[in-house]
């Protein structure tokens, strides 16, 4: 004989079975969100910009960014030589506000040396064009800095005289905050210091 006890316990059983089911479901969707989670977090960690080959900006893990450091930092190093020496009558006070943004205060204690030593007055005096014709950038870690030696070419146009000369300095590179146009690569030379200048031929 059938009693409508044993419909009550079924429907017990059904309903106990299906909330068992809807909080394991629930836990499962909640472990699942907390590892996308975690998962889209370390990605967005590991995201960087880097410098490639050609010079251009673009996005790079943390993991391979120090394999490329220094190739953002030899563009880093050929865009200052570049503004700070590449000078003429016309260009050189634009040239050198950029070229001190890519500097600290040893690289702007040098421009105030050449300033008072009459550098840039001479250039405006006899029209003087100075063409950088080659940078040569070495970049070496050493105890977690970043130190740069670098070889310049430029020559100096007096017009019916053109002298080569051979600049070699120094110093160190260190990360800061990005800053566009200003200093794209996010990088500062610190300690810059020049260390030998001679002629290297006197022809002409």
């Amino acid at each position: 004989m059938k009693t409508p006890y044993k419909n009550i316990y079924a429907v017990l059983k059904l309903n106990r079975f299906i909330v068992l089911a809807v909080v394991i479901f629930a836990m499962l969707s909640n472990i699942f969100s907390l590892w996308m989670a975690f998962s889209t977090n370390q990605k967005a960690l590991n995201s960087a910009f880097a410098i490639n080959t050609d010079g251009s900006i673009i996005p790079l893990k943390l993991v391979t960014q120090k394999e490329n450091f220094k190739i953002e930092a030899l563009a880093h190093l050929d865009l200052f030589h570049n503004y700070f020496y590449n000078i003429d009558a016309s260009n050189y006070e634009r040239n050198l506000e950029k070229a001190l943004w890519l500097g600290n205060s040893s690289v702007d204690n040098l421009y105030r040396q050449k300033k008072a030593d009459g550098v840039y007055n001479r250039l405006l005096q006899y029209s003087l064009v100075q063409k950088v014709l080659s940078i040569v950038s070495q970049i070496e870690e050493q105890n977690g800095t970043y130190v740069f030696r670098t070889v310049t070419i430029f020559e100096i146009n007096r017009g019916s005289i053109i002298d080569t000369y051979e600049l070699v300095s120094s110093g160190n590179i260190i990360s800061v905050d990005r800053n566009f146009p200003n200093n794209p690569h996010g990088l500062l030379i610190t300690s810059y210091f020049e260390n030998t200048l001679k002629k290297v031929n006197d022809e002409n």
